[in-house]
């Protein structure tokens, strides 16, 4: 009787919890009960192409202020024939907070008309959108601009055309966005230092749209698109490939070609250098161009672009047009991978590296930006925020600041020494604060060929390529490779802060008329693990400017600046601080074939020897914010 009482009463829990589950509200009907929704509105452009935009906004009479995503992703409703509800659960949380949500597909995206090309997206697209959302009896007149990586980086450029119903950004992981600021030249992060970044191969591999792709009727009704959402989304279905061998083809313009992808902007982007002038032509932000709008800028340790995304917000702080927007510009740095903020657990791990609890009330600060600069209300939270957020690796703790670097950061000099055999990490290379008097190059070889394998590191988009994935990876059995330098300082007596941008001065010969210089920033834990917190490398025939190439001459030796590496790292009582120095990390980075050719369309290199001088005249160094 006991067994069957047991029985009864499981069975009954069972069917109450699926009763209560099937009385649970889909998204469907709660946004009905509270948003009007409009999906599939062309809304046109000042040369007729119209863009897919979908708008969810309150019920009732008012006027509301608009949070608008303008993205290359797909959002459609619709896709393999089941619903996805991801944008609608976006929608739903801002149209409760009394916010009109928009979201726009951009030129040639998906049911948007027009021609897709990254970073080149015209400028007027985003003010004819402000333009047209603005006049919209149930707008308020009042834009504020939300989204992560691609759906962020168009955000600057357009803010420097000062559309009045511009009222605020969030950008978040924006660094394609950028493409000169201050001692960064990445035109979009496809350059880092002059060499090629290759995640935008393995990204438009899955991304462009094929020119001769099937388009729907230019004048196609709202109506027919709505009905034809639910069997079409517009979107290419690309075989997966293998990203680690479809990157080792050579040459790089024909990677794309060779697995059989789509043509596309790749092709023509490829081919351009550092300072072509079509990268000043489209939709990249410049630090030339004005900018005069609050903004809220979103970065994390562990993506490609930190650098350069705290760079511009710098220099937005610094030379926005007015005082308002100088006194309105914050910043939170979090210990995250590329557009994983809200992933951060108690226990957050970035690559095999737990950094402890790095959450964050993203939701509560976001809303309270809007609330602010989208309805004129007043924030307790954002009265008390702080200027810079910043997490602080090793310590594992948020930390404020009024400014980046913060203030009490003493850029402190740490030399390169050795008695000429710092190769791998069993040499004798030592990082000092002492000068060394006597040069003792080290030299190594660099094989393109055999190039020096990423693992782990400051990366996004590139699949299966990265060893390891992005994060923060033990490099010490790489570090036993020949061609990687290994400089290492004592054994810490004290535990040392470093939070700031690192500047990196090396000293190189080579027999190459041209090649690479790579370097890494360590932390050496008391185990002997070295875990990696930036990278950054420099192709040497730009060391003189981004507008001309100079080649070496066998036997001369020259300084090599390197683009700033950027970290907020505590290194414990016990650790050491370590650099490592070599001539590739691929496939982070394209691969200098040593000739002084253009490397997109070459197929063979040249092994180079190469040697770091570090003594006397030529004083190899790292420059470290150590905060006191």
């Amino acid at each position: 009787m006991k067994l069957l009482y047991k029985t009864y009463l499981t069975i009954l829990l069972v069917m109450m919890v699926s009763v209560a589950f099937s009385q649970e509200k889909s998204i469907i009907d709660q946004l009905d009960e509270i948003a009007i929704v409009d999906q599939k509105v062309m809304m046109p452009m000042r040369d007729g192409v119209r863009l897919a935009t979908d708008i969810y906004r309150p019920k009732g009479e008012g006027k509301f202020p608009i949070v608008f995503s303008r993205t290359p992703y797909n959002f459609n409703t619709w896709g393999n024939g089941e619903m996805n509800t991801r944008t609608m659960q976006t929608a739903l949380s801002w149209v409760e907070k009394g916010y009109a949500y928009v979201v726009q597909n951009e030129r040639g995206r998906y049911f948007s008309e027009g021609d897709w090309d990254i970073l080149g997206v015209p400028l007027t697209d985003g003010n004819d959108a402000f333009e047209w959302m603005s006049k919209q009896s149930w707008s308020n007149g009042k834009v504020g601009l939300l989204g992560c990586s691609s759906t962020a980086e168009w955000q600057m450029a357009v803010a420097s055309l000062d559309h009045p119903a511009l009222a605020a950004l969030v950008p978040q992981g924006y660094g394609a966005g950028v493409g000169r600021v201050g001692e960064f030249n990445e035109q979009g992060n496809w350059y880092r230092g002059g060499a090629g970044q290759m995640l935008f191969t393995n990204w438009l591999y899955s991304v462009q749209h094929d020119p001769m792709a099937p388009k729907l009727p230019k004048d196609i009704t709202q109506k027919d698109l709505l009905r034809l959402q639910r069997f079409y989304d517009m979107s290419p279905e690309y075989p997966r490939i293998d990203s680690k061998e479809a990157l080792s083809h050579l040459p790089i313009q024909d990677i794309i070609k060779n697995q059989n992808g789509p043509m596309g902007i790749y092709e023509e982007m490829i081919t351009r250098k550092p300072n072509d002038t079509k990268w000043f032509e489209g939709g990249l932000y410049h630090d030339d161009m004005p900018f005069d709008k609050p903004s809220f800028w979103f970065v994390s340790w562990f993506d490609v672009s930190a650098g350069p995304n705290i760079a511009l917000f710098n220099h937005a702080r610094e030379n926005a047009v007015s005082q308002m927007a100088r006194d309105n510009q914050y910043l939170v740095i979090a210990p995250v991978l590329h557009c994983s903020y809200t992933r951060a657990t108690e226990n957050t791990m970035v690559g095999d590296l737990n950094v402890g609890d790095a959450r964050l009330n993203y939701d509560e600060i976001i809303t309270a930006w809007f609330d602010v600069w989208l309805k004129g209300e007043k924030s307790e939270v954002l009265e008390k925020m702080p200027r810079v957020q910043y997490y602080t690796m090793g310590s594992n703790k948020w930390q404020t600041s009024d400014v980046w670097p913060p203030a009490d950061a003493v850029m402190t000099t740490m030399y390169l020494d050795s008695e000429g055999k710092a190769n791998t990490l069993n040499g004798d290379g030592k990082l000092t604060a002492k000068k060394p008097r006597k040069d003792n190059p080290d030299t190594f070889k660099y094989d393109p060929m055999n190039p020096v394998t990423s693992y782990g590191g400051n990366v996004c988009c590139t699949g299966n390529a990265i060893d390891g994935g992005g994060g923060s990876k033990d490099q010490s059995e790489i570090e036993k490779r020949d061609d990687i330098l290994v400089y290492t300082s004592d054994v810490l007596e004290e535990g040392i802060e470093v939070s700031g941008f690192i500047e990196s001065y090396l000293y190189l010969s080579s027999d190459a008329k041209d090649t690479d210089v790579t370097i890494k920033l360590i932390d050496v834990y008391p185990d002997g693990k070295a875990y990696n917190l930036d990278e950054t490398i420099q192709r040497v025939r730009y060391r003189d400017g981004y507008d001309k190439e100079v080649w070496m001459e066998d036997g001369e030796v020259y300084e090599v600046k390197m683009t700033p590496m950027s970290t907020s790292n505590y290194f414990d009582k016990g650790h050491r601080i370590r650099i490592e120095v070599s001539s590739s990390n691929f496939p982070r980075f394209d691969r200098n074939m040593n000739t002084g050719g253009n490397t997109y369309d070459e197929t063979e290199g040249v092994i180079a020897t190469n040697s770091i001088h570090h003594g006397g005249k030529n004083l190899s160094r790292i420059v470290l914010p150590i905060v006191k």
